[in-house]
């Protein structure tokens, strides 16, 4: 098959389609997972049909079912945003986002880490990529740098800013999508409101048909978890040994 300089730049122009409207997705969806939601925001995302109007749009099963779920969920709220609803939908995402009453942590480190503590390895790791790409986060102290928010706003950069996809397809395979599944499951299980059971839902089904457009677009196959488990197992670096004793070659005790 002859490919023409013509068919190649229809390629390369898709994949930057591609690239542009899931970073904006990826953004809105950041905007949502950053702070609890407003009677303003909410009024839009009703006015938009949102997440019908996302420019990337989910074609498997699972992904119009959770497509289906956030859609409903934030029409319930139309004509319905009053104090009470307010006051619920805040005090869900203190459970989830900030007291972590739901044992759903929004810090890759807790799923990662043997002992489920924040600010651990992985933290370090995330920091040194977005070294790497010139950013630095602007208080880790608040919110580390493996925070959800932090991961959606990095990926949708590097989408925007034209670097390598497989780039990003190792970040999603290395950090987010290695816990995302299990917050996502954990807080659509135990959280109060339709709302955030949806949007934690549609997050992690949204994230992996990106993933899966990935394999399409570099024509590799996805690693398996016990792939990327080894990729990511810290290398220990084996001891010295202990040097012996030879008696009149050292001061002994």
């Amino acid at each position: 098959m002859t490919v023409s300089k013509e068919n190649v730049a229809v390629e390369q122009d898709v994949v930057e389609d591609f690239r542009r409207a899931v970073a904006q997705d990826i953004m809105a969806l950041a905007v949502l997972h950053n702070a609890e939601l407003t009677a303003d925001l909410a009024e839009q995302l009703v006015s938009q049909q949102f997440p019908a109007g996302l420019q990337f749009q989910l074609l498997s099963n699972q992904g119009k079912e959770t497509m289906r779920l956030l859609h409903d969920s934030i029409q319930l709220l139309d004509g319905n945003l009053d104090t009470s609803t307010l006051d619920e939908l805040a005090a869900d995402y203190a459970a989830i986002y900030l007291t972590h009453a739901l044992q759903a942590s929004p810090f890759e480190s807790v799923w990662i880490d043997e002992e489920g503590l924040a600010m651990q390895e992985p933290m370090f790791q995330i920091r040194a990529i977005y070294r790497r790409y010139g950013l630095a986060v602007q208080d880790w102290r608040i919110r580390s740098d493996d925070h959800l928010v932090l991961q959606l706003q990095f990926v949708s950069h590097l989408m925007e800013n034209g670097v390598g996809i497989r780039e990003v397809a190792r970040f999603l395979d290395e950090h987010l999508l290695r816990w995302l599944p299990d917050f996502a499951t954990r807080v659509a299980s135990r959280c109060a409101t339709p709302f955030y059971a949806g949007l934690s839902a549609f997050t992690a089904t949204y994230m992996e048909e990106v993933r899966d457009s990935l394999v399409e677009i570099l024509g590799e196959p996805r690693p398996t978890a016990e792939e990327i488990d080894q990729r990511m197992r810290p290398v220990h670096t084996a001891p010295l040994p202990e040097p012996k004793y030879a008696p009149g070659s050292a001061p002994s005790w």
